[in-house]
């Protein structure tokens, strides 16, 4: 393997939401996450290859917009000199309808191609698809257009990127959680293999992008009762955050802010 020290940038998509142990919204768990199974597959191939385990750091925190993102996460990711950093970031400015998503990319790429001028190999993200979604839905037509200056960025600046928004698995409610917006650990599982294929690797699953067996649809009925706890539940606290100017993420510190040995393996399960 290339890369001896990883360091994932972003929010609480990188973060890990909710790919906890219990498998339920404690936000005082352990998150664990795309990227740190992604950590964990590549340093377990260093070390079948005969080498050290990949050192890894996660700066992530749940509910930072792009700007803090960049301004403050990137130079300390910089500071920690990795020879691998994932950039994914701006999706919770994109859930507010007045985003300007042309200047969201081109912030992004700013900071991009300082990665990139340090010597640093950088995997980006595209968005998901929220085409199923019954209000996020609202934000498709912009997380495209941040998608295509993300794939356009990428070619001109020699960088990776995970395309999220065609991994089909993650077309299935049973990938997402209960507010409908972070994954649960399967998706998230599903994501550390679309990783691994945008850094050019070979999965170490079979069939992780195939969609799963449909499940019956669910009466009328049930389903009007999960919408309406979804709201009373997730999209009426996060309102209420955005109104007093506040996030989930205020006062939180990264969850793995030095970069360390890998010691998560993974097994058959991940």
């Amino acid at each position: 393997m290339p890369w001896t020290r990883y360091v994932a940038i972003g929010d609480s998509f990188t973060e890990g939401l909710w790919d906890s142990p219990d498998g339920l919204h404690d936000p005082t768990a352990p998150q664990r996450g795309w990227a740190d199974q992604l950590a964990a597959h590549l340093s377990a191939r260093r070390v079948a290859a005969g080498g050290t385990p990949l050192e890894y750091a996660n700066l992530a925190i749940r509910g930072r917009r792009l700007r803090p993102i960049l301004a403050e996460q990137v130079p300390a990711a910089l500071a920690m000199q990795p020879d691998l950093v994932s950039l994914a970031g701006g999706g919770n400015d994109i859930l507010r309808p007045t985003a300007d998503v042309d200047r969201l990319a081109r912030n992004l790429e700013a900071a991009l191609v300082r990665l990139r001028t340090a010597g640093i190999d950088v995997l980006l993200s595209t968005g998901y698809d929220t085409a199923g979604s019954p209000l996020v839905r609202a934000t498709r037509a912009r997380i495209a257009v941040y998608n295509n200056h993300i794939w356009s960025m990428a070619r001109r600046h020699g960088a990776s990127v995970v395309d999220v928004w065609g991994v089909r698995s993650l077309g299935d409610w049973r990938m997402w959680s209960e507010d409908r917006i972070h994954l649960t650990t399967d998706g998230h599982t599903r994501v550390a293999q679309a990783a691994l294929v945008g850094l050019g690797l070979q999965p170490d699953q079979e069939n992780w992008d195939d969609p799963l067996a449909p499940l019956p649809p669910a009466p009328r009925i049930e389903r009007w009762r999960g919408d309406a706890q979804w709201l009373r539940d997730h999209v009426y606290p996060w309102a209420t955050r955005r109104l007093h100017g506040r996030s989930s993420g205020d006062l939180r510190m990264p969850k793995r802010p030095e970069p360390t040995p890998v010691e998560l393996v993974p097994t058959s399960a991940d």
